[in-house]
């Protein structure tokens, strides 16, 4: 049994309990007690760290490649596309607005796609155009064919540069985000994993485990892929991304990230080291999953890869493999939404959490 004392405090009710202490579940308390100071808020995590997509991506801090852009606007529509393309730009913006860059090793190198046939070109203007009231310039993207030499690309036909883009230290922002909250008067449960949730007319009673249950009014779900748990109806697919990086490499031209693919491959430098992820179109099914394994075919095929691509004739060696787990859906747009009186949910962010997180945050506490 629990003392009076634990009971008191760290077991007491809260005004609202948020499941999830990755970036969405951060941004959403950070936006909640900047807007309601005197609210109690508790965040639920299972893991001792954040797990998930947030500690375990590339660290891009990004809004969507060209043929990304071209490929989405096919499926959903400009309106909807350029309604997100505007929430991971201002997300980003904030992000710097909060932490300065050495706080969270943010370096703005520019984002590059890679591409092998001029299809895409043909839409750039188009692009351009619809994209300047987001981001003010002109030309958000060109073509810069100088810079494929420059970087050691020199199997690679095009190169588009976007210079809003850029790459930041995924574990530097999660600690920063952790103070704010802390300084915020945000309580946390690490470790702690959620066993059910029962809603009665006038609180939830979140069940820790036999023995111990935590209440509160309301309830929020920044559970992203690991949500099937606790939200069954929605249309929530995880996608595991799975990574690699080298060991330093002298001399490495590679400055900035990368996309190759419609965004399915990215890659960056990280110091003088690359870091590459991706390829879950070549084994869609087996990377549905939110086991954190690695696979040998995807890992050979993310060397075959960085040999053919990035580093053509340069001897490199792994030192890190891992993976994080996204969270797709059939179309790109989060899942936003109350889903009861005392239920509410911020999922499925479609491997843009980083730079979608923060908008979220403000819509959620926004919602309740």
């Amino acid at each position: 049994m629990n003392s009076i004392w634990e009971l008191e405090t760290f077991y007491r009710k809260r005004d609202i309990v948020i499941i999830g202490a990755g970036f969405s579940g951060l941004w959403t308390a950070v936006s909640i007690k900047e807007k309601y100071p005197d609210r109690s808020v508790l965040i639920i995590e299972r893991n001792t760290v954040p797990l998930g997509a947030s500690t375990r991506n590339a660290g891009f801090a990004c809004f969507g490649s060209l043929t990304e852009m071209i490929a989405d606007s096919q499926k959903m529509g400009w309106e909807k596309t350029l309604e997100l393309v505007k929430m991971r730009f201002e997300g980003l913006q904030k992000i710097r607005k909060y932490f300065s860059s050495d706080e969270i090793d943010f370096q703005l190198d520019g984002g590059y796609e890679i591409l092998n046939d001029d299809e895409p070109l043909q839409q750039l203007a188009t692009v351009n155009e619809k994209l300047k009231a987001i981001t003010g310039l002109d030309e958000t993207y060109f073509l810069n064919q100088e810079k494929i030499t420059g970087f050691g690309l020199r199997k690679s036909e095009f190169l588009i540069e976007n210079p809003c883009e850029g790459s930041l230290h995924s574990g530097k922002l999660l600690q920063k985000l952790l103070e704010k909250c802390y300084e915020l008067k945000v309580d946390f449960l690490f470790g702690t994993e959620v066993k059910s949730v029962d809603e009665k007319t006038d609180e939830v009673d979140i069940q820790l485990s036999e023995a111990l249950s935590i209440k509160t009014d309301r309830i929020i779900y920044c559970t992203n892929a690991f949500s099937s748990k606790f939200l069954e109806k929605e249309d929530i697919i995880p996608a595991r991304g799975q990574i690699l990086l080298t060991e330093p490499i002298e001399g490495l031209k590679l400055k900035g990230t990368f996309h190759y693919d419609e965004g399915f491959y990215y890659f960056r430098n990280l110091g003088n080291r690359v870091l590459l992820g991706g390829g879950r179109n070549k084994d869609f099914k087996t990377e549905e999953t939110t086991d954190f394994e690695t696979t040998e075919f995807l890992q050979n095929h993310l060397e075959h890869f960085l040999k053919e691509v990035i580093l053509p004739d340069q001897e490199f060696r792994i030192s890190l493999r891992w993976s994080g787990i996204m969270a797709m859906g059939s179309e790109k747009t989060p899942i936003i939404k109350q889903i009861s009186d005392r239920q509410f949910c911020a999922v499925r962010l479609s491997g843009m959490g980083v730079a979608l997180a923060p908008k979220i945050g403000e819509i959620v506490a926004e919602m309740i």
